[in-house]
C-alpha cells in the first residue's frame, strides 16, 4: 500500500449551551490519542485535531478528509463528544454552538458524516465513536449522551458502498460511556474508552497474536476486554466490513521463535561423556549472547533441559550460563519520594545483560503509572491527583523470565509561597547644599542581610519528645533507689528498667531531629508505647508508662496534623518483611510456651502466664502492623519500637520467672533471640527503605 494515513481528531467539550454539560476528558482525549497516532514508531498518521469548534468547522473538515482521499488512504475519524438525537430519532454530533432545540442547523448530523464516507474512494476507513447514547448513570459522573439512539444503526456496514469500512463504538445503545472522572475533578483525564485505545497502541498489548503488527480485529478485541475490566457496566460494540486485515499500528510485542541448534551442538549436549556435555554449554552460552534473538532463545531452550535434567555437575554449569541471560531491571526499586501535586515526575527503568534479556515489554499495575518504552528501557511518569502515600509495580516479561519493579512515593500539597516582607522606607534627609562644586554624595545605611525564618516545631512534636526524656528520667531515679552497690541493683532487677531508659530516650531524641521527628519519631514511639506499657512491671514504673503513652498520642497529634502524608495499611511484600513476620510470630510463640511451663509449674502462677499470653498476642500485633503500615519509613520505625518494647518486656519477665528446675525458661530464650532478631532485621529494613 503507498497510500497515506490519515487522521481526524474531533473533540469537543465546551459549549455555550448550558444545557450540554461540559465534559472534561474530550481535550485529554485529543492530546493523548494524537500523540499515540502520530508516532513514527507506532501508527505514522497525519494527525488534525479539531477542538471546541462550531458545527460548520467541523463539517467542513470532515468533508475535506474524505473528498481528497485516494483508493489506497487509511482514514481514521475519532469522535470524543455528546451524541443528541431528535424527536424523529436521527443522530447528531454535538458542538461548540450546539442547541439541543435546533439540532438541524447546530449539529453535525450522523446522516451526514454517513454520505462523506460513502463518497470517498478511500477503501480503508476506521470511524472510533466516544459516545453514548442514554441517560446519566450515577451522580457525579460525564456521560456523552442525550436520549436513546443505536450507532450502529446509524452507520450500517452494508452501506457504506465499498470494501474496507468499519465503526468501533465506546458503548452499545443501551450503556453508557464514561469519562474518566468526576465533573468536579479538574484533573482530566482520558476517558474509558480512548484510554484503554491510547494505551493499546502505545504498549502493544492489542496485538494479540505477537506477529508485531495490530490489527483492527485484534484492537477491538482488546478494547472489549480493557473497557469492560475497568467498567463492566460499558460494552463496546463494532460493525467492520473488512475483506482481509487492516493494521493500524506496529507492535513490539513480536513472538521471537526459537532457532533449533546445529545438529552437532545438539548431540553433543547429549552425548554419555560429562566432558563434552560441558563443552556444549560453553558453546550454548556464547550463542545466547548473540544479536540473533531466535538463535538466544534456541540456546536458551536447550541448556534449560540441560539444567533440569543433567547430572549435578552438568546441571549447574548450565543453569550457571542460563542465569546470564535472565531479565534484570535497574533499579528493582523506584522510589520518587515527595511528589507535588499535580506535577508529573518521570524516572526510568534501564535493562541490563545480552540482547535476549533486554527483549522485553512492560507492564503497569495502575492505570496512573504510565510506562513507556525506550531503546534501553522504559520511561515511568505519574499521573496522581490524591494526596497520600501511593504504592504500584512495573512487571518487566522476557523470553527468559520476569521481574517486578516496585514504585512508590507520596503525593503531597504544593506548599504555598511565604509571603515576602516589603522593605521598609529608609529616610534619608536632604543634603544641606555647599559651596564646593563637587559635593559628596550622601551616604545611606547599609541594608541588614534578612535573617531566614526558622521553622516553627509542631507543638504535640515537642510535647511528645519531652514525655519521653520524662520517662526516661524517672527510671533513671527508680533504679538508682533499687540498691547501693552494682551487685545488688542487678541482683534486686533493677537492670530490667536500663533497655527502656535507652529506648526512651532514643525515641525523645528522634522527636527532636529534623529529618526523624517526621516519621522515625513518631513510628519508634508509638512501638514502643504499645508493649512497654503492659499490666507485668512493677507498681513504680505506672508514672513512667503513662508518660510514655502520652507521648506516643502526641505524636500521633503530630503526624495527623503533618498533611504532606498520609497513615495507611499496605500489603507486606519483600524477604525482609517476611523475615520480620516470622521473626515476630516466633516470639510471640516462645512467650506461649513460656506461658504454659509456668501454669504446669504451679497454678498460683495463672496470672503470670496470662502476661505472658498478653504479651504475646501483643508483640504479634505489634509485627503485623510495623510490615504493613505506609508510607513504609514510618512503619519501620514502628517496628524497631515494637522490637525494642519487646525487648524491655522479656527482660522484666525473665525476672519474675521462679529460680526452680522445673522451669527451664526454653520459651523465654526463644522470646529473647526472636526480639532480637526482629530488631537486626528492623535495622537492615530501615537501611534499605532510607537508601
Amino acid at each position: 500500500m503507498t497510500g497515506e494515513r490519515r487522521a481526524l481528531i474531533i473533540a469537543n467539550g465546551e459549549y455555550d449551551n448550558p444545557g450540554l454539560s461540559a465534559l472534561r476528558s474530550p481535550a485529554a482525549d485529543a492530546e493523548a490519542l494524537a500523540e499515540v497516532l502520530a508516532d513514527r514508531n507506532i501508527s505514522e498518521f497525519d494527525v488534525q485535531v479539531v477542538r471546541d469548534e462550531t458545527a460548520h468547522v467541523i463539517a467542513s473538515r470532515v468533508e475535506d478528509l474524505f473528498a481528497d482521499s485516494a483508493p489506497d488512504d487509511v482514514l481514521l475519524v475519532h469522535f470524543s463528544c455528546h451524541g443528541l438525537k431528535s424527536e424523529s430519532g436521527e443522530l447528531f454530533f454535538a458542538a461548540r454552538n450546539t442547541r439541543p432545540e435546533r439540532l438541524a442547523s447546530s449539529a453535525v448530523p450522523a446522516d451526514f458524516v454517513q454520505r462523506c464516507m460513502r463518497m470517498s474512494r478511500s477503501r480503508s476507513i476506521v470511524l472510533l465513536l466516544d459516545c453514548c447514547y442514554g441517560g446519566a448513570f450515577s451522580q457525579g459522573v460525564a456521560v456523552r449522551a442525550s436520549g436513546e439512539a443505536n450507532v450502529l444503526d446509524a452507520f450500517p456496514g452494508g452501506g457504506f458502498g465499498g470494501r474496507g469500512r468499519a465503526v468501533i463504538t465506546a458503548s452499545n445503545s443501551i450503556e453508557y460511556a464514561f469519562e474518566g472522572d468526576h465533573l468536579a475533578d479538574d484533573h482530566a483525564r482520558p476517558s474509558v474508552f480512548t484510554s484503554a485505545l491510547v494505551d493499546g497502541l502505545r504498549t502493544g498489548d492489542a496485538d494479540r497474536d505477537e506477529d508485531g503488527w495490530i490489527a483492527l480485529s485484534e484492537l477491538y478485541d482488546y478494547l472489549f476486554d480493557s473497557v469492560r475490566e475497568r467498567n463492566p457496566n460499558q460494552t463496546p460494540s463494532r460493525d467492520i466490513e473488512m475483506q482481509g486485515e487492516l493494521y493500524l499500528a506496529r507492535s513490539r510485542r513480536r513472538r521471537i521463535k526459537p532457532s533449533p541448534v546445529p545438529a552437532d551442538l545438539r548431540a553433543a549436549s547429549e552425548d554419555p561423556n560429562m566432558f563434552t556435555r560441558l563443552g556444549a554449554v560453553t558453546e550454548l552460552q556464547r550463542r545466547l549472547t548473540s544479536e540473533n534473538l531466535s538463535v538466544a532463545i534456541g540456546a536458551h531452550e536447550v541448556l534449560t533441559t540441560m539444567a533440569q535434567t543433567d547430572i549435578h555437575l552438568v546441571a549447574e554449569a548450565a543453569d550457571l550460563a542460563r542465569r546470564e541471560a535472565r531479565v534484570r531491571a535497574e533499579p528493582d526499586v523506584v522510589r520518587f519520594g515527595e511528589v507535588v501535586r499535580g506535577s508529573a515526575p518521570v524516572a526510568r527503568i534501564r535493562l541490563e545483560g545480552p540482547p535476549i534479556a533486554r527483549a522485553c515489554r512492560f507492564a503497569s499495575s495502575h492505570s496512573w503509572l504510565r510506562v513507556t518504552e525506550t531503546g534501553d528501557g522504559a520511561e515511568i511518569s505519574l499521573d496522581l491527583a490524591e494526596l497520600g502515600a501511593f504504592e504500584a509495580q512495573v512487571t518487566v516479561t522476557g523470553p527468559t523470565g520476569e521481574v517486578v519493579v516496585r514504585v512508590e512515593g507520596q503525593v503531597v500539597q504544593e506548599p504555598e509561597p511565604e509571603p515576602v516582607p516589603e522593605p521598609r522606607p529608609v529616610h534619608t534627609p536632604a543634603p544641606t547644599p555647599e559651596p564646593s562644586r563637587n559635593p559628596d554624595p550622601p551616604v545611606l545605611p547599609k541594608p541588614r542581610p534578612a535573617v531566614p525564618a526558622r521553622p516553627k516545631r509542631d507543638p504535640f512534636t515537642v510535647a511528645a519528645g519531652l514525655l519521653a526524656f520524662a520517662a526516661a528520667v524517672y527510671l533513671v531515679v527508680i533504679a538508682s533507689q533499687f540498691s547501693t552497690s552494682v551487685e545488688d541493683f542487678f541482683e534486686d532487677g533493677g537492670w530490667t528498667v536500663l533497655p527502656l531508659v535507652v529506648f526512651a530516650i532514643g525515641a525523645g531524641i528522634a522527636m527532636f531531629l529534623p529529618k526523624t521527628r517526621r516519621m522515625a519519631g513518631p513510628g519508634t514511639l508509638c512501638g514502643l508505647a504499645l508493649l512497654s506499657v503492659m499490666p507485668s512491671g512493677p507498681v513504680v514504673l505506672v508514672l513512667a508508662d503513662g508518660c510514655l503513652l502520652a507521648a506516643a498520642v502526641c505524636a500521633l497529634v503530630s503526624v495527623r496534623r503533618d498533611r504532606s502524608f498520609r497513615l495507611g495499611l499496605g500489603k507486606p511484600r519483600g524477604a525482609l518483611t517476611v523475615a520480620a513476620l516470622v521473626t515476630g510470630t516466633c516470639g510471640a510463640v516462645g512467650l506461649v510456651v513460656e506461658a504454659i511451663e509456668l501454669v504446669g509449674y504451679s497454678s498460683s502462677r495463672a496470672d503470670e502466664g496470662a502476661v505472658y499470653l498478653v504479651v504475646s498476642v501483643t508483640l504479634l500485633i505489634g509485627t503485623l502492623l510495623g510490615v504493613s503500615l505506609r508510607p513504609a519509613a514510618f512503619g519501620v520505625a514502628f517496628l524497631g519500637g515494637v522490637a525494642g518494647g519487646g525487648i524491655v518486656m522479656v527482660c522484666m519477665l525473665f525476672y519474675a520467672m521462679p529460680s526452680s528446675s522445673s522451669v527451664t525458661g526454653a520459651g523465654w530464650g526463644i522470646a529473647l533471640t526472636m526480639v532480637l532478631a526482629l530488631a537486626v532485621v528492623t535495622g537492615l529494613t530501615a537501611r534499605k527503605v532510607n537508601g
